[in-house]
């Protein structure tokens, strides 16, 4: 997403540390990327925001792109997961819970707004594009999930045989990643849980 305030100045404010712990210096760096995307991000602006030298960090670390993947995963482990999706009690209610999940994930107070997974690298230079795919295949994952679920209720006549799983899965996958955007966009909680509502309207009776 786009700020006012540059990586820089979140990283002067923070100043140099003493010592170095990792599981600190991933939090610091999962918020630089959150807050301004991954090519938003230099190695200069990682370095003073965590308070070590380049050879630290890529000794810790990697790469940049390593951190990122690193930030990534931890982003991610917040997020609800496949087996979660597949457990819940229909398609339905799974469906209702992303979306609801994602509201709260994309207005956290005192976090970056939006969606590191949803509005992550969606345009990326050449450069980058590995990144970008490895994103893309975390979305994807969601919404096959979401599918599968959907279409378990179908097989098992909770859903008319007419319904279309992959298409329906896209379509709350889509809702998903334009609350998202929305978010980035300014709009609050309350608006996007009205968005949610809507959503769940066009549900197959």
């Amino acid at each position: 997403m786009t700020t006012n305030t540059s990586p820089t100045a979140d990283s002067k404010s923070r100043g140099r540390k003493s010592t170095f712990d990792r599981d600190d210096a991933l939090s610091i760096a999962l918020n630089l990327f959150w807050r301004h995307g991954y090519e938003g991000v230099s190695i200069t602006d990682l370095c003073q925001a965590i308070g070590i030298a380049p050879p630290s960090l890529y000794h810790a670390f990697g790469s940049k792109a390593d951190l990122y993947r690193s930030a990534l995963r931890l982003y991610a482990a917040g997020n609800l997961t496949v087996e979660e999706i597949a457990a819940m009690p229909s398609a339905r209610s799974a469906v209702q819970s992303v979306l609801a999940f994602g509201v709260k994930a994309v207005t956290q107070p005192g976090k970056p707004v939006g969606c590191m997974i949803s509005s992550g690298m969606l345009m990326v230079g050449v450069e980058n594009a590995d990144i970008a795919a490895e994103l893309r295949t975390m979305r994807a994952e969601l919404r096959e999930a979401l599918e599968q679920r959907i279409l378990c209720d179908v097989e098992a006549g909770l859903l008319p045989p007419t319904v279309d799983s992959a298409a329906l899965a896209r379509f709350y996958a889509t809702v998903l990643q334009g609350l998202s955007v929305a978010a980035v966009d300014g709009a609050e909680r309350a608006e996007l849980d009205l968005v949610v509502q809507a959503a769940m309207q066009a549900w197959p009776a």
